[in-house]
């Protein structure tokens, strides 16, 4: 109870401090999720070695889905129907994202998931165009071929094959492209804060489900670590990121917030590289650099080369971890 206090303290800080100086704490909440999202890779990926995948889903996501229904509570007065089926949908949507990352992390290195995941920004536009016929500008289709290109640099092997974890995460990616979308058209008008909850919810209620009644895995006793590690995804990678972001975008300038966010990749490879001591060599570091430019290049625009010009910029998924 404490800690909930403590939690709902800094959400009314937050509040004041970003009606003093909002321009400013927005881009410091901003950069504080990505980091806090870049460290989860390496988090994830010992967690892993000792936890099943669905449980660990399922611990994170419904006790992440409790702890913002208890933070915002006043929110639940505007629950219905149309809010049930679309955070079911969308929380199907985002359970596959995450799953098939998770398992994909099982099988590769904690950098290399970080940056394959990120390229579902270079897969949104076209999946826009599929559903909205939005059609991709010549960014977005450049940000795409730059993308190839570094994922062949990041993934493949010598064999000119990928590692079915490196596959596991490209589709992580595809399921994160979708969710996003759909989450564009599902937001108009409604609560993204609520709609996160259910999401988060049905996460959780899937990753149970699997855990208990069809993958049936084994859990160790859990240890100190391990506790730690699971406190930290559900209450910092997921809950308080969360909220930082949330806050965070309202008062910063897309352009600006998509280069803070797209740093979420950078960050899972430099945690990989201090704490999982991964090999970086120059043929995937340059993968790496390539994925990057196409992140900018997608989310942004260019925008910053043309401040007078006003580029349409799309916006990252407010739920991701």
């Amino acid at each position: 109870m404490n800690f909930f206090a403590e939690f709902v303290n800094l959400v009314n800080d937050l509040s004041t401090r970003l009606k003093q100086n909002p321009a400013r704490l927005g881009k410091i909440l901003i950069l504080l999720a990505t980091i806090i999202w870049g460290s989860s890779f390496v988090v994830l990926k010992n967690t892993l070695d000792t936890i099943p995948t669905e449980y660990l889903l399922g611990f994170r996501f419904s006790f992440a889905a409790l702890l913002l229904a208890g933070v915002f509570y006043p929110m639940w007065k505007k629950f219905n129907l149309t809010y049930l089926r679309r955070g079911l949908l969308l929380g199907i949507l985002l359970f596959g994202a995450y799953y098939t990352q998770t398992l994909g992390l099982t099988d590769t290195t904690p950098g290399k998931n970080a940056f394959l995941t990120a390229t579902y920004c270079a897969i949104v536009p076209f999946f826009y165009w599929a559903i909205d016929k939005l059609r991709p500008d010549r960014y977005n289709i450049s940000a795409a071929l730059l993308c190839i290109i570094g994922i062949g640099l990041v993934g493949l092997d010598g064999d000119l094959s990928l590692r079915w974890g490196d596959t596991m995460t490209l589709m992580g990616a595809v399921f994160y492209a979708l969710h996003i979308v759909t989450l564009a058209k599902f937001t108009r008008g409604h609560d993204p804060i609520l709609l996160t909850t259910l999401q988060f919810a049905t996460c959780g209620i899937f990753g149970w489900l699997l855990q208990i009644f069809v993958v049936k895995a084994p859990v160790a006793p859990l240890t100190s670590a391990n506790i730690s590690a699971l406190l930290y995804l559900t209450v910092l990678c997921s809950a308080v990121a969360l909220t930082f972001q949330s806050y965070g975008q309202k008062y910063t300038e897309p352009a600006t917030a998509a280069i803070l966010l797209s740093l979420e990749s950078v960050f899972g490879v430099i945690f990989s590289i201090i704490f999982y001591q991964e090999n970086v060599t120059i043929r995937i570091f340059s993968g790496f650099c390539l994925i990057f430019v196409a992140l900018i290049i997608s989310e942004t625009k260019l925008s910053w080369l043309k401040p007078q010009a006003n580029f349409a910029t799309l916006k990252k998924n407010p739920e991701k971890s």
